[in-house]
């Protein structure tokens, strides 16, 4: 391929928000693994946080640092905060539609360890809307923007420890050279190396395994978020999520006698930790679920993809409990980046899920991972175009015949990242 300015790898909305922030005279090129609708952006269902009123800034600031077990970077968490504003009036300038009440103003939900509600919605599928308005943006208004659809990352390219563009190969395996001047990784978590997770399958940790590869730091991989709440199922496939928020209004848990046993709004990982004592306890797979406090018109008017979702596995929320069960779902470690989404390779940035600016640290606050990635994806977008040099060498020939067949390849990365979070929680626990 001929030389690009930029190359983003990935197609969520971390990708798609920092495509948008370029001027349309760049030449950028996406490559994502799979059809770009195969994103987990497009999965988010509880809502994106934002700083409500000034007043409420340490509140939300104590929040996500309680959440992280205080493990957090505060630069970065302080950045997120003090640009979620602006950053929603971007949305909202893009034609994101989240809920308002009958006078207009915008509506806010409530989640597990928020002390306060303060975060907007778009139904129960905020990542499909907030993904699909960007989506639409970059076809709509950026020419200049090409993305090709599955199409993976194999490897980067690099001379010393600089980057110069990425190694893919296509659905049918042939290869291809995309020459960059910089290269953004958005490549998503790695739900896909798990048995039970909410990810698609494809989110296998590729920008983390070519990192691991090239020396590029990464940072608390093993900080892997469980989800407490995902419907229960013995068929095969990705786990799906019962959104956080509908505890946040109002739903309760039940044991196997059908008592309470925890608070519904702890932290995810407490949680977790709680469900599992029980469904141990109990002798279970799962624990129940109880929607109905929340009364019909509500679950349909806010939830109606889990109500329509529940129905299509037998279950009506609006008249009976579900089985749930904690599944992993989301990646609060990955590839260490700064506060511009720099790695530590020049011409390199990392964004969305795979970076670790420091925001969750060792667990995520619910929602702020939308906000994270979009904040972060433009600070790196506009990083690069203050500070913009072309490459001034071409790119050295690769020889793909080193790479061995996709599925080598991948159980091979598979086995090494699993084992590196594994030595990590080990020494964690000594």
């Amino acid at each position: 391929m001929k030389k690009q300015d930029i190359v983003i790898v990935g197609s969520g909305c971390a990708g798609l928000f920092a495509a948008l922030q370029f001027p349309d005279d760049q030449k950028i090129t996406m490559i994502t693994k799979d059809i770009i609708e195969h994103s987990d952006s497009f999965l988010a269902q509880g809502g994106i946080c934002v700083l409500k009123t000034p007043e409420d800034y340490q509140s939300f600031f104590d929040d996500t640092l309680k959440a992280g077990h205080y493990e957090n970077r505060r630069e970065s968490v302080d950045i997120m905060i003090r640009s979620s504003r602006d950053t929603i009036r971007e949305l909202i300038g893009y034609g994101v539609d989240f809920a308002r009440d009958s006078d207009g103003a915008l509506l806010y939900t409530r989640e597990g360890a928020h002390s306060k509600p303060r975060i907007l919605y778009h139904e129960d599928e905020t990542g499909k809307e907030i993904t699909s308005r960007l989506l639409a943006q970059v076809r709509r208004a950026r020419p200049n923007v090409s993305i090709v659809e599955n199409t993976a990352m194999v490897d980067i390219v690099c001379r010393g420890n600089e980057c110069l563009g990425v190694v893919c190969r296509r659905s049918d395996g042939s290869y291809d050279t995309i020459p960059a001047d910089y290269t953004m990784l958005a490549c998503g978590g790695i739900g896909g190396l798990y048995r039970h997770s909410t990810n698609f399958p494809q989110l296998t940790g590729d920008g983390l395994a070519v990192c691991m590869e090239h020396g590029v730091a990464l940072e608390n991989i093993n900080y892997v978020q469980i989800h407490p709440t995902t419907l229960y199922t013995k068929k095969p496939g990705r786990s799906f999520l019962i959104s956080e928020s509908v505890r946040g209004e109002g739903a309760l848990l039940y044991n196997a006698k059908m008592e309470r046993f925890a608070n519904e709004l702890m932290p995810r990982d407490l949680l977790t930790a709680a469900i599992r004592a029980q469904m141990e306890k109990d002798g279970t797979e799962f624990v129940w679920e109880d929607l109905r406090p929340l009364g019909e018109e509500t679950i349909k008017a806010h939830f109606p993809h889990i109500y329509t979702k529940c129905l299509e596995e037998g279950y009506d929320v609006t008249r009976e409990c579900i089985p749930v069960t904690p599944a992993q779902h989301y990646f609060m470690g990955g590839i260490h980046v700064d506060e511009e989404s720099r790695t530590t390779m020049d011409r390199l940035y990392a964004i969305g899920e795979t970076a670790c600016n420091g925001v969750h640290g060792k667990n995520r606050l619910a929602s702020n991972s939308l906000l994270e990635s979009l904040v972060f994806a433009k600070r790196a977008a506009l990083h690069i175009q203050e500070h913009y040099e072309p490459l001034s060498e071409a790119l050295p020939t690769v020889d793909y015949s080193r790479y061995e067949p996709a599925d080598v390849l991948a159980e091979k990365r598979k086995e090494r990242i699993l084992a590196e979070i594994e030595r990590l929680n080990e020494h964690e626990h000594q």
